[in-house]
């Protein structure tokens, strides 16, 4: 029997998410489609059964939610990761298994999506690239409220319905010790018994959680949740980043080396053919060598398993990413790229399902008066007591 949310779930979900107000009275669900250049799948395909699946049930508890209009939007897709939206999007009623690209052009009720977007008090993107860079800029620009899924998947439901007050209070717990912090150590070793050091330079910057609730106007962020990230200085106030070392990144059985110098990688020690792509990457986009977020993921404590979906994953643990940082806090964003579909902002996820040869055995912290303080050791954190239980 598949996963499914029920129509009380859905509700809930929604409530609990967004905290509604009687100001909130247009919902959309909106989800990206395939095309020549980006060929449907599987998972794809059910995703936006999902979607049509919760838009058919939202319909029926609206009245209940306090909403006049919840409305099921497809869009083009824009064949990366945190690239812009397409300029025009769509309604369409047929089959969701069925719907891309060609078959939008061919409705006559297309419309412009930024306009219609800002219509809406409450957006959900279930989406196969991820949409959330681009919402949180629109979402500071129209005061929506956003929650972005990029590549959920059936195997995610179970995690919508986690004690998100608890997640809440950690992810801010951890955004606390964040906050003070001038910079970051991370210390790797990996199963070769080699030893890796980086330092992350966080001065002129504050910490963000995203503790799956969006109660407030003017604000994006993914869902299912559980994180605290800070983008690390890029050097745009007129001093050079501090950030520099050596990060260890598995890739299959590869580990690549990058020297990371004023926060961008410069080099890729290593050899191999994942180092020669990698290196050509950076080499081709200077942007994607920006160290763009550290992320704290909290899920790992509630029992929540790795889906193989950087949306979940990166929620379990330590996390690193590369590519635009804007809509994060930083400065790196869309023009910093050669062209929009080559934006990206990948995440590197330190846990042993996903770099099973790297483990990061101690994230310290670093203070003004130079004290230091341990927040994690071997991807664990040492900052909370218990661990409350998941249920499946």
């Amino acid at each position: 029997m598949r996963e499914t949310l029920s129509s009380d779930e859905v509700k809930n979900l929604i409530q609990s998410v967004f905290s509604l107000k009687p100001e909130d009275k247009k919902l959309a669900i909106i989800v990206d489609v395939p095309d020549e250049r980006i060929p449907d799948n599987e998972k794809w395909m059910q995703r936006r059964e999902i979607a049509a699946d919760w838009h058919r049930k939202l319909l029926a508890v609206k009245n209940e939610l306090g909403l006049e209009q919840t409305d099921l939007i497809y869009y083009p897709n824009v064949h990366s990761n945190n690239a812009d939206l397409p300029k025009t999007a769509y309604f369409f009623d047929g089959n969701p298994r069925q719907i891309n690209a060609s078959t939008l052009s061919l409705k006559k009720t297309d419309f412009e999506f930024e306009k219609k977007l800002a219509e809406y008090q409450i957006i959900v993107a279930p989406t196969q690239f991820s949409a959330t860079a681009p919402l949180k800029l629109l979402a500071k620009k129209y005061l929506f409220r956003a929650a972005t899924m990029p590549g959920f998947s059936e195997d995610m439901i179970p995690a919508l319905k986690l004690d998100y007050e608890e997640i809440n209070r950690r992810v801010n717990e951890i955004k606390k010790y964040l906050d003070k912090a001038i910079g970051i150590d991370i210390s790797f070793s990996t199963i070769d018994n080699n030893n890796y050091h980086i330092y992350f330079d966080l001065r002129f910057r504050n910490a963000h959680t995203s503790g799956g609730r969006f109660p407030d106007s003017g604000t994006a962020g993914n869902l299912p949740s559980g994180e605290c990230y800070i983008v690390p200085y890029e050097g745009e106030k007129g001093e050079k980043s501090l950030s520099s070392g050596v990060l260890p990144v598995q890739f299959g059985e590869t580990i690549v080396l990058y020297q990371i110098e004023e926060n961008v990688a410069k080099k890729v020690l290593s050899e191999g053919k994942k180092s020669f792509e990698e290196r050509q990457k950076f080499t081709a986009e200077p942007a994607y060598g920006n160290i763009a977020e550290i992320g704290f993921g909290v899920l790992q404590d509630f029992g929540v398993q790795p889906t193989g979906e950087i949306l979940l994953d990166e929620k379990l643990g330590l996390h690193i990413a590369f590519g635009r940082s804007d809509h994060f806090g930083g400065v790196i964003g869309v023009k910093d790229f050669s062209k929009p579909e080559n934006v990206v902002h990948i995440d590197r996820i330190y846990i042993p399902e996903t770099q099973s040869k790297i483990i990061p055995e101690k994230v310290e912290l670093t203070y003004e008066n130079k004290q230091k303080f341990t927040l994690m050791i071997k991807g664990k954190y040492t900052i909370f007591n218990y661990f409350p239980t998941y249920s499946k």
